[in-house]
């Protein structure tokens, strides 16, 4: 009777041993490619990087030397505008889907946030094009940021609905109770309560955006120059690149690897943030 059992008990172990073995090769290898692609930048990339290509614009055609400083001015402060426009309306967007679970106008509201989520963006880019950059007469560094914003928005409704969702009813009940108004329940207690949450959702939105090429190259074009003002073409870092990848001149090449690599970290440290974020807190996005 024992040996039937212990001989139960290994085939189970063994089996489980297998299976579980079976899984980490395979997540092994899903994470190969990243790891090939990461090394691979990081290696044609970290050569190019300097002083001058951190603070320079870049070259007339056929000298050498410049750099992506105009690039990278430009891209920070197009996702700052974006972020001014899709932060405030995703958060309240998404304390109004989870404090109305039904109704018709929260399933239609939840549809279009599903529905925004998996346009691809450059659909998003067209149609800001058609809507800002024709009627305006010009290509412009705010036309890029309101449909850079427009991406974004899904994700933070989408992640303040859920941290808000996870909090437990009894903090609005009390709240009330204790006499506040319903408005200061949800912006004093409620929202406080899931910013840890919530700012996971927006920092993974602004990760989304920071690599997103179409949509400029409707919007917001590029510029060889420096320049800060939001109503002209503005240079952006993918633009850049997409533009110095395609070139023919090797020096251009050079310093799209080297934007290439500034952008792969850049984005893969907004994720890594978002993730100890959420593991810190506990919230599930």
């Amino acid at each position: 009777m024992n040996s039937k059992y212990n001989v139960k008990v290994k085939y189970r172990l063994g089996k489980s041993a297998f299976y579980k073995g079976f899984v980490i090769f395979f997540a092994f290898l899903v994470a190969v490619p990243l790891a090939v692609i990461i090394g691979y930048i990081f290696k044609e990339g970290i050569t190019k990087i300097n002083w001058d290509f951190l603070t320079k614009i870049p070259k007339p055609a056929g000298e050498k030397g410049g750099g992506i400083a105009n690039a990278l001015v430009g891209s920070i402060i197009i996702v700052l505008m974006s972020s001014v426009i899709a932060i405030p309306v995703g958060i309240l967007c998404g304390v109004y889907l989870s404090e109305n679970k039904k109704g018709r106008l929260a399933y239609w509201s939840r549809l279009c946030v599903d529905v925004l989520q998996a346009v691809p963006s450059i659909v998003i880019g067209m149609i800001a094009y058609l809507w800002i950059v024709k009627p305006t007469g010009g290509f412009s560094a705010y036309a890029g940021s309101i449909a850079l914003g427009i991406m974004m928005m899904p994700i933070v409704i989408r992640s303040t609905e859920e941290t808000l969702n996870l909090l437990p009813g009894s903090l609005k009940e009390a709240g009330l109770a204790l006499g506040l108004p319903y408005n200061k329940v949800i912006l004093r207690i409620l929202v406080p309560c899931g910013i840890s949450g919530i700012l996971s959702g927006v920092i993974l939105s602004i990760a989304r955006i920071a690599g997103e090429t179409a949509p400029l190259i409707f919007t917001a074009l590029g510029n060889s120059f420096f320049s800060v003002n939001i109503t002209k073409p503005m240079a952006t870092l993918p633009v850049v690149i997409y533009k110095y990848a395609t070139d023919a001149q090797n020096e251009l090449h050079d310093l799209a690897w080297g934007g290439s690599l500034i952008l792969l970290v850049s984005v893969l440290t907004l994720n890594i943030v978002t993730k100890l974020a959420t593991k810190r807190w506990n919230v599930q996005l």
